[in-house]
Parts: structure tokens; C-alpha cells; sequence
């Protein structure tokens, strides 16, 4: 029996949520109580919730995301998501400090807001982060609108934030896809640096068994390049991907056992102390 923990899911209430697309479109209710049961039956013991973007362009309220995770019977966790002003991020922290039990990670959400990873308005958040020792998921890689900033969510651009901030730990989210070969140098230069491979089956149209057999071969040789799979964490990106999807490219990785289980849950319990 597979066991996993998903560190990468989305889920609302409400209908200006963005993600209901993708929930439609995979047949999906996106409801609380269909998430929970879908955990169940695939083995995931537990599950970190982020917000998923609202229409206009913000993102849901951090406190419902902590009220959804309150209502989970202990299955979901928050990550708080911090977005680039004085005001959001002095919020985010004292809602992190309420609630420190319970939040087990930030998200930025580069490349759908107007700063870098680098901007100074992040920097309360990354002293506070490194002081608990919770990890930091950044947005990196192709984005869910055309209006995203692809020079923002590169994930080269944390190469020199992992340079300056060796004890925070920073999760790439999405394996920077299709930057898949410069996060493996990451993952493989930098200590502190780990990476997810959430929201990365989609449907591919025409020729969607050959995208799924690519996807596979990048990720395995991003695995092969950083020299074992300690870095790679499970996650669907729930809507946007199944559970069935995302066992299935775990599955066909080609790596071994141990591996696949570091990838499906021993990864995130180190990482995110669950």
C-alpha cells in the first residue's frame, strides 16, 4: 500500500476561485468534503492547503485557508501566502504567529505579483522563516494565466536569494517547469533548496501520452543530475491534477523504491517537521 503527503493544494468556497476551471474540467466538485475523501482513498495521510488565485488577481484569504484546515479532521495543514507589500506581509507574519502550531510554510507567489524573490519587502518574512525554520514555496515556472511574468517566476532568479539565506529553507513549486535542468542544478548546488512536482499533468491534447512519457524523462534526469531524489516532493496541485495523474508520473519515474518513497511522503515530513 502506497502512502503519501501532497505539500501542494489548493481549495475555496467560493466561486470567484480560478481553480474551478480545472476542477470542472477534471470532473471534479471542489468541496472540502470530496478532497478529503479523494486523501482517503489514495493513502495521503496529510496534506498542506494554499490559497488558489481569485479572479481580479489577489488570492484567497489566508484566514480561510486556515478555517478550511480547521474543518479537515487534522488531514490539512496552512501555508500562509505572503503577498509584496509592508501591510500583507506584516499580516501574514502576525497570522503565522497566532496560529505557529499549525502553519507549516509561506508561498510567494512569483510571477503573478509585481516583485522578485529578492524584493526588500520580503525580507521581514525571510528572518522570521529562518528563525522557525519553516520553509518558504515560491511560484516558479510557467503560470495558470497569459498575463503571468515568466522573468519572475524563472527559478534561476532564487539561485542568489539561496546564495544570501543559507538556513532558509525554499521550495520551488512546479519544478520550474520546463526549467526542469536548472532545477536540478539547484536542488543539487544549494543545501536549503528542495523542489515539488505539483501541477505538472495536465491535459495535453493530441498528444497527451507523449507528454506524460517527457515529463517523465525530465524529471527522472533532473533526479539523475542532482544524484538521488532527497530534494523532490510530492504534490498534485489539486484541482489542476489528480491523485490518480499524479501517482501515475511518480510511478513512472525511473527510479527506485527507496527513492519513490522519499519523493511520496519521507521528503515533506523532513522538510515541513509534519
Amino acid at each position: 500500500m502506497q502512502r503519501a503527503i501532497d505539500v501542494h493544494i489548493h481549495l475555496s468556497e467560493r466561486q470567484d476561485d480560478l481553480l474551478q476551471y480545472f476542477a470542472k474540467r477534471n470532473g471534479l466538485t471542489y468541496t472540502l468534503e470530496e478532497l478529503l475523501g479523494s486523501m482517503r482513498r489514495h493513502h495521503v495521510e496529510h496534506g498542506l492547503l494554499l490559497s488558489p488565485p481569485l479572479k481580479g488577481g489577489s488570492s484567497l484569504p489566508n484566514e480561510e485557508i486556515i478555517g478550511l484546515c480547521q474543518k479537515s479532521e487534522g488531514m490539512l495543514s496552512p501555508v500562509v501566502t505572503v503577498e509584496p507589500s509592508k501591510k500583507q506581509v506584516g499580516m501574514a507574519l502576525k497570522l503565522a504567529e497566532e496560529h505557529r502550531r499549525d502553519v507549516k510554510a509561506f508561498k510567494v507567489r512569483l510571477g503573478y505579483v509585481k516583485a522578485s524573490a529578492e524584493d526588500p519587502v520580503f525580507l521581514g518574512l525571510y528572518e522570521y522563516a529562518e528563525d522557525e525554520g519553516l520553509p518558504v514555496l515560491f511560484h516558479t515556472g510557467d503560470t495558470a494565466t497569459s498575463n503571468g511574468d515568466l522573468m519572475r517566476s524563472h527559478p534561476l532568479t532564487l539561485d542568489h536569494l539561496a546564495n544570501e539565506r543559507e538556513e532558509l529553507p525554499i521550495v520551488l513549486c512546479h519544478f520550474g517547469n520546463p526549467w526542469f535542468e536548472v532545477v536540478a542544478e539547484l536542488i543539487y548546488k544549494h543545501p536549503n533548496v528542495y523542489t515539488d512536482i505539483s501541477g505538472l499533468t495536465i491535459d495535453g491534447g493530441k498528444y497527451s501520452q507523449k507528454f506524460a512519457a517527457w515529463l517523465a524523462r525530465k524529471v527522472s534526469e533532473a533526479i539523475y543530475f542532482a544524484g538521488g531524489a532527497e530534494k523532490v516532493i510530492f504534490g498534485t496541485d489539486y484541482p489542476i491534477t489528480d491523485y490518480s495523474d499524479a501517482f501515475a508520473l511518480v510511478k513512472s519515474l525511473g527510479v527506485g523504491k527507496a527513492d519513490r518513497e522519499r519523493i511520496l511522503w519521507r521528503n515533506a515530513r523532513k522538510v515541513f517537521k509534519l
